[in-house]
C-alpha cells in the first residue's frame, strides 16, 4: 500500500471518528480492497461474508480505536478473526478432506489454489497468509491471532507441509 494511501485512511479515520459520518462511508470503501485482501484467502468462497463482518465491525467499533495511526493494523487483526471464525463456521458445514485433492499434474490443481487451501483449516490459512501473503514475522502473527509464539510456527509448519502434500498429490 503507497503511503499516500494509507494517509488517507488515517486522515478519513480521524474525521470518521470526529464524527463525520461521510468520512466514515468513504473509510469503509477505502477500506474494503484491503479487507477482501486479507479475508478472501482464509475463508475462501465465504470471503465476502468475512469482508462484511469485518467492515462492520469497523463500523461499529471505530471508536474504540486509540491512534488512527495504528488503523490498519487493526483493521487486519480484525480482518483475519473475522475470516476465521466465519471459515471455522462454513467448515462445520462442509468439511473437506486432504485425500480429496486432484492427482499431480491435473490443470485444475495447477491452476486453483484455493482447492488446496480449502483442505487446510481456518487456523492453517490464516498464519500460512499472514506469514506468506502478508510477509508478517512469527511474532507478529501470533499476537494478531492471539496464540503463543510456538503454536504459531507449529501451525505454519503443518500448513506448509500440508500444502506442499496436496500440491503435488
Amino acid at each position: 500500500m503507497t503511503g499516500e494511501r494509507r494517509d488517507r485512511g488515517v486522515a478519513l479515520a480521524r474525521a470518521a471518528r470526529a464524527g463525520d459520518t461521510l468520512a466514515l462511508h468513504e473509510l469503509l470503501d477505502h477500506l474494503g480492497p484491503y479487507v477482501s485482501r486479507v479475508c478472501t484467502p482464509i475463508a475462501l468462497a465465504d470471503g465476502p461474508d468475512a469482508v462484511q463482518e469485518t467492515l462492520l465491525v469497523v463500523f461499529r467499533q471505530l471508536r474504540s480505536l486509540k491512534d488512527p495511526q495504528a488503523l490498519y493494523g487493526w483493521v487486519r487483526a480484525v480482518a483475519v478473526r473475522e475470516a476465521v471464525r466465519i471459515a471455522r463456521r462454513a467448515s462445520r458445514a462442509r468439511p473437506a478432506e486432504l485425500a480429496d485433492v486432484p492427482a499431480g499434474g491435473d490443470p485444475q490443481l495447477a491452476t486453483d489454489i484455493d482447492d488446496v487451501l480449502a483442505r487446510l483449516s481456518p487456523e492453517h490459512r490464516a498464519v500460512l497468509v499472514l506469514r506468506d501473503v502478508e510477509g508478517l514475522d512469527e511474532q507478529s502473527a501470533a499476537a494478531l491471532l492471539r496464540i503463543p509464539a510456538g503454536t504459531a510456527k507449529s501451525r505454519l509448519h503443518r500448513a506448509r507441509t500440508s500444502f506442499r502434500k496436496a500440491w503435488s498429490a
